[in-house]
Parts: C-alpha cells; sequence; structure tokens
C-alpha cells in the first residue's frame, strides 16, 4: 500500500516527537572526575549543573571518580553519556577548547576568564562540536581550576639551568607536558593526576606543575618541607571540561548547559582566588624580571611548535593571544607574529 505525501508528513513527525519523548524519559549518566570526590568543589558544581538541566529535558545521574583516567575509560565504554575532566585528558575530542590550556597561553585569571567567555560564545557552537568514528561529541561548559605554578623540593632550584637533570613529574597523556620538561633538561618522569604529587612528597621527583587547588587535598605542603617552594610564574592554565554525546541529551542541551557554564565564572573565580590566598606566603617565590621573559619566550617557541605539531588548534592560538595582549598591550609578544 502507497503512502500519500500528507500520511508520510505525519508519520515523521509522530517519529520525530516519539523520539524526544524516548529522549526525555531517559536518564543521562555524567562521569565526573574530582580529587576530593563528593566534597570536591568540582562535583558540587556539577550537583547545581544537574539540577539546572531538569530545565533543559535531562535526567542527569551523576557518576563521582577520584581517578581521572577511570572517569574516561567509562566515557569510552558508554558507560558514561558525558564526562567531566581536565581539559588536558579531554583534549582529543575537541582541539579548539582543548587548546585552551597550551603552555603559558594563559598567564592570570584575567586572561583566562576572557579566553573561556569567548570559547563559550554561542558564535562558536560548530566550533565545539566534533565527529569522531561517526559520533557527534559536544562542549557543553568549561570551568577554570587555576593557574598551574611549579613546585620544587629545593628552593635553591631557582632557575631552569638549576633543573637540568632533575626528575620532573608530568602528565603522561599530555604530549605538550613531556615535550616542555625535555626542552629544559629535567628527566620526565610519567606520571596521572592520581600519583604526581605523592611522587614529589615522597621525593621520587624533585618537581611538579600544579594549580593551587590541588595544593591542600593533595598534601604538596609534605613535599615542599622546611626547604621548598611554589615558584609564582605562571606555566599553564588548568580547565575542566564537559564533553557530551550530543545524541544522548535534547537537542539545544549543549547551548543552554555553555550559558550556564558562563553564569557560573564569578563565583568559580572568587573561589579560586580564595584557595590561592591560602597557600602560605612562606612557599611562594617570585622570578626576576629577566627570567619571566626568557621563560615566556621558552613557553612560546614551545606552543608554535606544538601548532605545527598538530597538537593545538591555531585559531584557539591566536585567540589566547589576542586575549593576553589585551590585558598586558605592552607584552613582547605583542608586536610579533607567529601565532
Amino acid at each position: 500500500m502507497k503512502m500519500n505525501v500528507k500520511t508520510l508528513f505525519f508519520a515523521s513527525i509522530l517519529s520525530a516527537l516519539w523520539s524526544q519523548s524516548a529522549l526525555a524519559n531517559t536518564q543521562q549518566t555524567v562521569c565526573i572526575f574530582d580529587l576530593l570526590g563528593r566534597a570536591g568543589e568540582s562535583y558540587k558544581l556539577m550537583e547545581e549543573w544537574a539540577l539546572s538541566a531538569k530545565a533543559w529535558g535531562a535526567d542527569i545521574k551523576l557518576l563521582v571518580y577520584q581517578k581521572e583516567e577511570l572517569a574516561d575509560k567509562d566515557f569510552k565504554n558508554g558507560k558514561c553519556d558525558a564526562v567531566a575532566m581536565t581539559t588536558m585528558r579531554s583534549r582529543e575530542y575537541n582541539k579548539f577548547a582543548g587548546s585552551i590550556d597550551a603552555l603559558g597561553g594563559v598567564p592570570s585569571n584575567e586572561i583566562s576568564k576572557k579566553a573561556i567567555t569567548y570559547v563559550l560564545d554561542e558564535r562558536n557552537a560548530k566550533r565545539l562540536v566534533t565527529t569522531i568514528k561517526g559520533e557527534k561529541y559536544e562542549v557543553a561548559a568549561i570551568s577554570p581550576l587555576g593557574i598551574a605554578y611549579i613546585f620544587v623540593r629545593d628552593r635553591s632550584m631557582d632557575t631552569i639551568e638549576k633543573g637540568i637533570g632533575k626528575k620532573f613529574a608530568y602528565l603522561h597523556y599530555d604530549i605538550a607536558q613531556k615535550m616542555a620538561v625535555e626542552r629544559v633538561g629535567a628527566i620526565g618522569v610519567p606520571s596521572d593526576i592520581s600519583n604526581f604529587a605523592r611522587k614529589f612528597n615522597s621525593g621520587e621527583v624533585d618537581s611538579i606543575a600544579a594549580p593551587a587547588y590541588a595544593f591542600k587535598p593533595l598534601e604538596i605542603y609534605k613535599g615542599l618541607g622546611n626547604k621548598g617552594a611554589m615558584f609564582t610564574f605562571p606555566v599553564v592554565n588548568v580547565t575542566g571540561d564537559l564533553i557530551l554525546r550530543q545524541a544522548k541529551f535534547p537537542e539545544g542541551f549543549g547551548q543552554k548547559s555553555r550559558a550556564w557554564s558562563l553564569r557560573q565564572l564569578p563565583k568559580t573565580y572568587a573561589i579560586l582566588k580564595r584557595i590561592e590566598a591560602e597557600i602560605p606566603a612562606k612557599y611562594k617565590l617570585n622570578v626576576s624580571a629577566e627570567d619571566k621573559m626568557r621563560y615566556q619566550k621558552l613557553l612560546r617557541d614551545g606552543r608554535i611548535e606544538l601548532t605545527q605539531r598538530g597538537i593545538y588548534d591555531p585559531s584557539m592560538m591566536r585567540v589566547l593571544k589576542r586575549a593576553r595582549c589585551a590585558v598586558e598591550r605592552t607584552n613582547f609578544e605583542c608586536s610579533l607574529g607567529g601565532e
């Protein structure tokens, strides 16, 4: 029996309505990485997000992980419909947003806020969706976790030259960190978020890079002891991404989630400011203006190389440079090309 045009039209409408109804009645599982588990700020933020998501047609079930690799593994295996984890690990799902954590690309919270605000703007919606093996992944939120600084067990190791031959724990899945460690002549020790601080505290490595957020929960002060220090030169900005399987969520969900994420930024940066201020002043050491310039140039060269190798997104590198030069117009790089 042949169906006429009107019948086909109504059949397609009913099919679409049925699909939306089925999705609305399906619970979405979101896996969340937080070092502190349910007590962590990231998990608490996601609890607020899950409540708001009800108004966007989703029914969220949260699963928390204190080991990031397990959250990522369960997302890959389909146990999770979405995952919240560090941008350094989620870069494989979206290089544009994933490049916001480029080495030295975001040296302050002020610049971080400008960069995240730009990325989450609705005009970038298409850039935040990536098709991998036929499945669409979408960046639905970006949250700042703070600027990472170098911690050393011996404060006499106060220049790059003095770090040559010293052991540095880096995140094994981040090619950028591996390259940076090799460039300065340090001995790289492949690590994970769950164990890099333990290696520092036990003396297995001489130095690490970490944001203030990790200082108390990972007890980094144990590794610092009486001789250690935190050098206040910003090495990398650390953020977290919420990556979702687009087909598992209602239409338009990603944009509503990103708009919500934007509204949380003032509160999140206030929390980061408080956490950074809680690190005792006795550990903090500044680098000289001369060394600061040297390190900025070193990181810039690294970003350019990594962009050429396809690790970082070139358009994001231009965005970050504009953000840096909008805040520090006299910076040496503002008159240079290459990024």
